[in-house]
């Protein structure tokens, strides 16, 4: 009789093919599911929860002053940006879930998740600005404020990967992605590390290119995780 025991690798071979049928996603109740969210929902919420007449708009416009409604719609138009380019990757064994809710309010733009890990991806519109990244914060012309845009999406990228680190049953890293919409000129210092810039939203589809660091089953069910609102109550 043979004496050939199973390798190392075994056991997690049985749990990878049992992640490539995950009942949780054959039983996720819709009203929980994520995957149907479109790039900026919550901003649509918002600006639908927030309505301005344009008469009132206009008049804060021509006295100098920017309604929120303003910033919002700008914010908006780059996440449906970021959002469309990322939906193309889908073709390349990769899933996308976008503005995802993590409490008290907190919002993740885009959690792109495929062949090459899982990607948090912040988007900011910039249009017809020169933006320079840095560590400290994040600078940009034409009036744009400044903000410590790195050091939030590092944030949220150690958040995500706490939240399906535990959903998941095993190490899921995050990395963090900056997207900027419409900048004329983005530079990057040289010392900023552990953090990757998309420049325009025409660079996103290079995402696609990553490898080499999930199996299919675990993609597979890191997004049945990920795609879960209750997953991320507890974040």
């Amino acid at each position: 009789m043979s004496d050939i025991r199973p390798g190392p690798g075994a056991d997690e071979g049985k749990q990878e093919t049992r992640y490539a049928s995950d009942p949780d996603r054959l039983f996720l109740p819709p009203d929980d599911d994520l995957a149907p969210n479109r790039p900026g929902e919550a901003l649509r919420v918002r600006l639908a929860e927030h309505p301005r007449a344009r008469a009132a708009l206009w008049c804060a416009r021509l006295l100098g002053r920017r309604p929120p409604q303003d910033a919002w719609r700008r914010q908006l138009l780059g996440e449906r940006a970021v959002g469309a380019a990322l939906d193309g990757l889908t073709a390349g064994g990769w899933y996308v879930i976008h503005s995802i809710p993590v409490p008290p309010a907190a919002v993740v733009g885009h959690l792109l998740i495929g062949p090459g890990g899982v990607l948090c991806v912040g988007t900011h519109y910039v249009r017809g600005a020169r933006v320079r990244v840095a560590e400290d914060a994040v600078r940009a012309s034409r009036g744009y404020p400044a903000g410590p845009y790195v050091r939030e999406c590092r944030q949220q990228a150690r958040r995500a990967s706490y939240v399906l680190t535990r959903g998941c049953g095993f190490r899921v890293e995050v990395r963090p992605v900056l997207a900027f919409v419409g900048a004329a000129d983005v530079e990057t210092d040289p010392a900023l590390r552990g953090v990757r810039v998309v420049r325009d939203e025409r660079e996103v589809p290079l995402l696609g290119r990553l490898g080499g660091v999930l199996a299919p089953a675990r993609v597979e069910r890191v997004y049945t995780v990920a795609r879960n609102r209750r997953t991320w109550q507890a974040a």
